[in-house]
């Protein structure tokens, strides 16, 4: 398997394994509207390729600032159909965060199933809200360093938000 970064030519590529794995009109959903017109932090957008050179999976991460406070959103992770089960999306969250924490970020969240992502140390963020019409109990986070979503509270906004 191999491990790279996403660069401009693999767009294409990354956008159609995510609309393979996800619903269509995914990009109506609340988080996209987070994402629009602000780039993904380009060093923890990261694919794996298969001994062929297939895309077999993809992440990306997206800056966003609760109730002021920046933070990380993970998301979109997608896995091909053929190659769910292995592990790959666990490994992509873990080099990915791993790399976030390098780069200085304190926290991500993400929106998802807790039950899912609660092995990979995510939890129910109290007080932390996604615009409407995101179920609160899927709003969950991960601390990059100790104590980083301690007192971090409100709504989740745009980065350039507050003028970044």
């Amino acid at each position: 398997m191999e491990l790279g970064q996403e660069r401009a030519g693999d767009w294409w590529e990354v956008e159609a394994l995510y609309d393979l794995c996800f619903a269509p009109g995914r990009e109506a959903l609340s988080s996209y509207r987070l994402r629009d017109g602000v780039p993904p932090v380009p060093e923890l957008c990261l694919w794996l390729r298969d001994e062929t050179g297939a895309l077999v999976a993809a992440i990306r991460h997206w800056p966003v600032r609760v109730g002021g406070a920046p933070a990380l959103l993970l998301g979109p992770v997608a896995v091909h159909p053929t190659r769910q089960g292995e592990g790959l999306a666990g490994n992509l969250m873990g080099e990915s965060m791993a790399r976030a924490a390098d780069l200085g970020w304190a926290r991500v969240m993400l929106v998802g199933d807790a039950p899912y992502y609660a092995r990979f140390g995510f939890s129910r963020l109290e007080g932390v809200e996604m615009p409407p019409p995101t179920n609160p109990d899927r709003v969950l986070g991960y601390a990059l360093q100790p104590g980083a979503w301690e007192g971090v509270t409100g709504l989740v906004s745009r980065w350039c938000a507050a003028g970044s």
